[in-house]
């Protein structure tokens, strides 16, 4: 190692100082402090001679401004005193008299124009005749009033071209001092060059004289200061300098260097510490230092020592010694010292601290890899076990792992979370144990201080050992001895505890440890807040669109149905499905897809169930239903896009939807379906084979305006129709090609299987892990109505036989055993028939259904749907509809392509009771006054 004395080299081992051609450039060069006062001379001289150019320019401007100014007057004061001007402006044609007067009066007096006008400004002289009668451009107010007015202004051309154009402006007065006209003149001052160039060479000289004497200072000055600093520029110096005090007292070894009388010269901040030297060492000599008799020996002799070992007090230090000038009688030498104790300790503190680098960077990529509280809590038993302790518990509180926000009233009731290290060994509360702390262990004192907690030996703390006094023996008979503790805290809120343990086979945990599972406690924490909060908000989506599904079956005869729903594992979505029972024992399927996940799908595929429900209870055909649905998807999107939620548009994405809506009469056994962009439903037939019914394909929901086409399919009594979203057949790893052909598969073989079966199979079989996007699944059983209890006949559109229909109605009922209810269908047969025949058009016909309830329905070739109404006391009719709402628990319209059908249903059995007499008019009538009131 090369080190600096202080004192000066000897001239043999200086570099040569003579380079000329260093000497010329260095002048130039503005890294040299020559350079920069030869520089910033030069800049001086520059910003002179600007100056110099500037002011003669900008005096000699002034001056000819102020001599055209004082010839512009004396022109126009002369003309307009001149003899015969006041005569000539009240002459018939100013303009002919003052002509030819002003062009010689311009030509004697110099100027470059002199105009006469009235005054009204109006010119009757000019330079160029084209501008007579023009208006003159300038200011004449104050002339008017008897002032001479001098000013700048520019106005039609002149004949001396461009400039800056002076003119004065005076009155002309007749014998009584009237104002009968004016007179200006001006002078356009233009060739100022002229007037300060002769000047500019003498300025140019002085500058270059003054730069001349700037550069022969600065030579002279550079090689004065050359030669003192032996070729070294400042820059150099002081880099030279710095190099030298920073490589000496930052050097983690020690340095001295002695003279050749004996004396420490110089003594470094690590050779201080080593030798134990006085403050005041430097300059001292080598043996009044109170050094070991060895070390005071080895500075004093002039010999050189390569790694010798010798004793200063309780180091061991190894010791270098070079002469100072190698070659030269000039004395002293340079010591090195390097503190060998040390090395062993500082290489275990950089393995510690390597080793604690690749824990923290593991616990960076392995914490936190899934949204699961549980499993993120494991991940920090993992990773600090056993690199960092032997035995690691985590313990959460019950909120947490429920997704709820912790509160401090649950500190006491925590719940072990994860163990990582020897578990097999040591007798600690299991997985899943509810842990009540007391209130000195170290658990529930670090989570009232925020602060991790030290026990470097378990068999003195009384608090942990008290939590459980046999446990406690247990694990110390087991060979644990020491303990770190430290809160798990995310946005100031505590998640819980992390304990690390070690046994008596390792070191006991210090104050390091303390801070190092802190900060693994730290960076733990954020993951379990993270996953806290996901489980709360799933949680929370979960349960808004389970509470947005159907809870239970509605009661219909057509379908034998059941269903799955399996929300996705990142978030739920918006897939929903539905049995809606229609009038005239039809049931309504419906299974639709909301685009996007979370909140904002669920409750938008809310909506979209409720209005589908309001759909059909209109009974509106299926394709008039998806229109609908479209419109109102059309809608919710503008709605969104023009308010406040338009800012968070980007996140949330457009409004669209899926939806699959089919109806299936039991009756006919017809099932009628149409799809917005849904995928197409399965139909598995009773003797198992899979097929695919052709519903034709049609736009998704949400961009309006497009129809929908619907098909009819007849399903044999015992087919399965199988509904199901996107969810169930397309994934991440293949196309919904290969997903419908392992849904077929799954459904092979189905055909006698019930619904409930079906079900489990299909999701079983095609379910994928993990599940990205919602699933909803729904299998319905067809059944056919019994031809038995279906009883039908026309009607001939006569009035008069209304009775006989009563009497086949009356017959009907009698094979089906339903004579106590019918009193109140013949009364509601009678009455639709009757109201059918008056109001409505051939051709007219019955049907009644028996079922879960008794339904009877009523049809014509009429689009007009009767309503209830009032009818006063003194009316002879219009109390049917009212008499039937009273004995049908529920009845409506619903129209066909032939016209519409009046239905009415009675509950059978548990229902509502039927009417089994004859009921008074004058009981109905009171019943239909209480109903008005």
């Amino acid at each position: 190692m090369e080190v600096f004395s202080g004192r000066p080299r000897s001239p043999e081992r200086h570099p040569s100082a003579g380079r000329p051609h260093r000497r010329r450039d260095s002048l130039l060069d503005p890294r040299s402090v020559a350079g920069q006062v030869f520089l910033l001379q030069v800049v001086i001289v520059l910003l002179l001679v600007l100056a110099a150019v500037v002011a003669t320019v900008l005096q000699t401007s002034r001056d000819a401004v102020r001599q055209g100014r004082s010839e512009s007057v004396v022109a126009a004061q002369s003309f307009a005193n001149a003899p015969g001007t006041a005569e000539a402006l009240k002459s018939r044609d100013p303009t002919a008299v003052l002509q030819p007067q002003t062009e010689k009066a311009r030509k004697r007096a110099g100027v470059d124009f002199i105009v006469v006008m009235n005054t009204q400004g109006i010119r009757y002289t000019y330079p160029y005749p084209r501008e007579i009668g023009k208006k003159f451009v300038g200011t004449i107010g104050p002339a008017l009033l008897g002032r001479t007015v001098v000013e700048q202004a520019g106005g039609p051309p002149l004949p001396a071209g461009k400039g800056t154009a002076v003119q004065a402006v005076v009155p002309v007065t007749d014998a009584r001092g009237k104002v009968v006209g004016l007179v200006s003149a001006g002078i356009t001052v233009r060739n100022v060059a002229a007037l300060w160039l002769p000047q500019l060479p003498f300025i140019l000289v002085s500058g270059a004289a003054a730069l001349a004497l700037a550069m022969a200072g600065t030579t002279l000055a550079a090689r004065r200061l050359r030669r003192q600093t032996r070729g070294l520029g400042p820059v150099e110096l002081a880099r030279l300098y710095e190099h030298h005090d920073a490589v000496l007292h930052a050097v983690r070894e020690g340095v001295l260097i002695t003279g050749a009388d004996g004396r420490l010269l110089l003594a470094n901040d690590e050779a201080t510490r080593l030798l134990g030297l006085p403050a005041d060492a430097q300059g001292r000599p080598v043996t009044e230092l109170g050094l070991p008799e060895a070390m005071t020996r080895l500075l004093s002799s002039p010999d050189a020592v390569s790694d010798e070992v010798h004793h200063a007090g309780d180091r061991l230090l190894a010791v270098n010694k070079r002469p100072t000038y190698p070659g030269a009688d000039r004395g002293g030498s340079v010591l090195t010292l390097r503190d060998t104790t040390e090395l062993a300790a500082v290489s275990g503190r950089a393995e510690v601290a390597r080793e604690r680098l690749k824990v923290l960077y593991e616990a960076g990529v392995g914490i936190g890899t899934t949204l699961d509280v549980e499993r993120t809590a494991q991940e920090l038993a993992d990773v600090a076990a056993p690199q960092f302790a032997d035995l690691v518990t985590v313990d959460l509180l019950d909120a947490v792992l429920r997704g709820w926000e912790p509160t401090a009233e649950g500190w006491r009731q925590l719940r072990r979370a994860a163990i990582g290290g020897a578990r097999q060994a040591m007798p600690v509360y299991p997985l899943g144990e509810a842990i009540a702390l007391s209130a000195r262990t170290p658990q529930m004192r670090t989570l009232q201080e925020g602060r991790g907690l030290l026990e470097p030996d378990l068999r003195q703390a009384a608090g942990w050992r008290e939590q459980d006094p046999e446990r406690a023996r247990k694990a110390l008979e087991s060979g644990l001895r020491s303990l770190v503790t430290v809160p798990l805290r995310a946005r100031n809120v505590p998640l819980g505890v992390a304990n690390f343990y070690r046994t008596v086979d390792s070191p006991p945990f210090g104050p390091e440890d303390l801070a190092f599972a802190e900060e693994l406690a730290a960076r733990a924490a954020v993951a379990l807040d993270n996953a806290r909060r996901f489980t709360r908000e799933h949680a929370m989506a979960v349960a808004l669109q389970r509470s947005l599904l159907p809870r239970s079956q509605p009661e219909q005869d057509a379908l034998e149905v059941a269903w799955r729903y399996v929300p996705a594992e990142a978030g739920v979505g918006g897939d929903w499905f539905d049995v809606i029972p229609l009038p005239g024992a039809r049931v309504a399927l419906v299974m639709g897809d909301v685009v996007g996940h979370g909140l904002h799908a669920a409750a938008t595929m809310g909506r979209l169930r409720t209005a589908v429900h309001n759909f059909s209870t209109l009974d509106l055909p299926v394709d008039e239903v998806l229109g609908n649905l479209d419109d109102m998807v059309v809608r919710m999107d503008n709605e969104e896009s023009a308010g406040d939620g338009a800012l968070n548009r980007a996140e949330e994405g457009v409004t669209g939807a899926t939806c699959l809506y089919a109806v299936y009469d039991p009756v006919a056994g017809v099932c009628t379906m149409a799809r917005a962009g849904h995928p197409e439903p399965v139909v598995v037939h009773p003797d198992g084979t899979v097929v695919c019914p052709g519903v034709p394909a049609s736009a998704p929901l949400g961009l309006g305006g497009h129809p929908f086409e619907t098909a009819e399919v007849s399903l044999p009594e015992g087919s399965q129709l199988v509904l199901y979203t996107d969810g169930l057949v397309e994934d991440r790893t293949h196309d919904i090609d290969v997903g419908m052909e392992r849904l077929r598969r799954a459904l092979d073989g189905c055909g006698d299987l019930p619904p409930e079966e079906t079900c489990r199979t299909v999701i079983d079989a095609l379910k994928p892990s993990p599940s990205c996007d919602d699933i909803a699944l729904l299998t319905a059983r067809t059944r056919i109505f019994p031809p038995s209890r279906v009883a039908e006949w026309d009607v001939p559109p006569d009035p008069a036989l209304v009775p006989s229909v009563r009497a086949h109605c009356r017959r009907t009922l009698r094979e089906w055993g339903l004579e106590e209810y019918g009193f109140a269908t013949e009364l509601i047969v009678s009455e639709l028939v009757t109201n059918a025949i008056r109001y409505g058009s051939p051709p007219v016909a019955v049907r009644l259904l028996y079922g879960r309830c008794l339904i009877c329905e009523v049809s014509d070739g009429s689009g007009t749907s009767p309503r209830l109404r009032r009818a006063a006391t003194t009316d002879e009719g219009g109390r049917g509809l009212f008499l039937v709402a009273q004995f049908a628990q529920r009845w409506g319209t619903r129209y066909t392509p032939r016209g519409k059908v009046i239905w009415a249903e009675q509950h059978l059995g548990d229902g509502a009771p039927a009417i089994t007499g004859p009921m008074p008019v004058d009981f109905l009538l009171d019943q239909f006054d209480d109903l008005d009131a």
